[in-house]
């Protein structure tokens, strides 16, 4: 019997880099699971969007929201594009959320572009007004806190407060800057201007973050069955 197909779900860009990514990562989710049509689909800003990929797919079909924590989007968002979809052969899988394997991917990521080396370091987020979005940033913050043995505070580079430029210069010597994101885009090109002494690259195709989309899919293909 056919694997249901897996549906990646990422928030959406027209940025090449951010879409070199997403394509790596199909290429790899494709040779993890052979059997199984792998596609992806953008919450929002670029196509293809669901309502453009559901439809070429038999069920049943999973979707993975790739987002980091679970605002609007993942809470109400997609559940409603689903809803308007009216598939029942479709199911949505959890978010990444603040998972521990991103927490090692991110610092793996802080490692690659330097270290903290005795600098201050910040979560850098894309940010939400949502609270429950806050409620996982702010338990990726501690998960990093408990791995590096020192606070570490969040900055938001679009939505909420406070932004990552108000949490660097509140610091009191330089800052090393982990990168909250799954893909480079304009979000991590304005970090450059944050006033940061090192700025991590996203977290990208890194095998941790495919492991993660592996995780949340079997996990609710098992749940189906």
């Amino acid at each position: 019997m056919k694997p249901p197909a897996l549906v990646v779900l990422a928030h959406g860009t027209g940025d090449a880099a951010g879409r070199g990514t997403w394509g790596r990562m199909l290429v790899r989710l494709r040779a993890a699971l052979p059997d199984a049509e792998v596609r992806l689909a953008y919450a929002g800003v670029a196509r293809p969007q669901l309502a453009d990929v559901l439809p070429e797919l038999d069920g049943p079909v999973v979707v993975v929201p790739a987002f980091l924590a679970a605002g609007f989007h993942v809470r109400v968002d997609v559940p409603g594009q689903l809803a308007e979809i009216g598939r029942e052969d479709v199911t949505l899988a959890d978010p990444f959320g603040p998972d521990p394997a991103l927490v090692d991917v991110a610092l793996t990521r802080l490692a690659e572009a330097g270290g903290a080396g005795g600098r201050a370091v910040v979560l850098a987020a894309a940010g939400s007004t949502d609270p429950v979005a806050q409620a996982d940033l702010r338990t990726a913050a501690g998960l990093f806190a408990d791995r590096l043995g020192t606070a570490v505070p969040v900055g938001y580079i679009a939505g909420g407060e406070p932004r990552v430029a108000d949490v660097v210069a509140a610091q009191d010597r330089p800052v090393a800057l982990l990168t909250w994101l799954v893909a480079p885009g304009a979000f991590h090109r304005w970090l450059a201007d944050a006033g940061a002494a090192v700025v991590a690259e996203p977290l990208g195709d890194h095998d941790g973050v495919v492991g993660v989309v592996l995780e949340r899919y079997r996990a609710r293909c098992a749940a189906r069955s």
